[in-house]
């Protein structure tokens, strides 16, 4: 895949539980030629996460931090856990000239959308609600409380595909698919954009 004269800041989105980890480390094993951002957060290392790969766990103080000296493009809290996108990941892959992929949940893509307007903003879905209960079931890292708290925010969220650029369906059993079809898009992007 050639590089752009001027890479893409593409934008990752979509409810909790549709699979964006999952079609992003599918992306980086097929060899994707992007930059993937990795966020900071406070929240709980999970079972089989690793740090600085899956996310940057950090305390609730460095965060801070972070925050206050224009170290994170974005941050929010999301269900008690604040997460970011660490600047300098983004600033030094641009000035490289590749391509960057943010992942970020639909709140933040709304302040990016603030920030750089000529970012290309994918939003992954699944096609039925049912499979995001699902996914978020076998995770079993929520109460029954916080998981419903989940849904209903992804209800929510669903309803904001259309602010998007392109929606990609993440569809049980084919992340293969959605991997190929969200690079098949930067690619198409970045020639047209040329």
């Amino acid at each position: 895949m050639a590089r752009s004269e001027k890479p893409l800041v593409v934008i990752l989105s979509g409810p909790s539980g549709v699979g964006k980890d999952a079609v992003l480390s599918r992306m980086k094993q097929l060899g994707f030629p992007y930059h993937f951002t990795v966020t900071a957060t406070t929240r709980t290392i999970r079972t089989g996460e690793t740090d600085g790969v899956d996310y940057i766990f950090v305390s609730k103080e460095t965060f801070s931090r972070m925050a206050d000296a224009d170290g994170l493009l974005e941050s929010a809290n999301v269900y008690g856990n604040m997460y970011g996108i660490p600047r300098d990941q983004v600033t030094k892959a641009l000035e490289a000239g590749q391509d960057v992929v943010v992942k970020i949940d639909v709140q933040g893509a709304a302040t990016i959308r603030e920030i750089l307007p000529d970012a290309l903003f994918i939003f992954l879905a699944a096609p039925e609600m049912s499979e995001v209960a699902s996914r978020l079931k076998r995770r079993m890292t929520e109460s029954p409380e916080a998981l419903q708290r989940r849904l209903d925010t992804a209800l929510k969220e669903m309803e904001e595909a259309p602010k998007f650029d392109f929606i990609v369906y993440n569809r049980e059993g084919r992340i293969d698919d959605a991997a190929l079809e969200i690079g098949s898009i930067i690619d198409r992007e970045r020639t047209s954009r040329d």
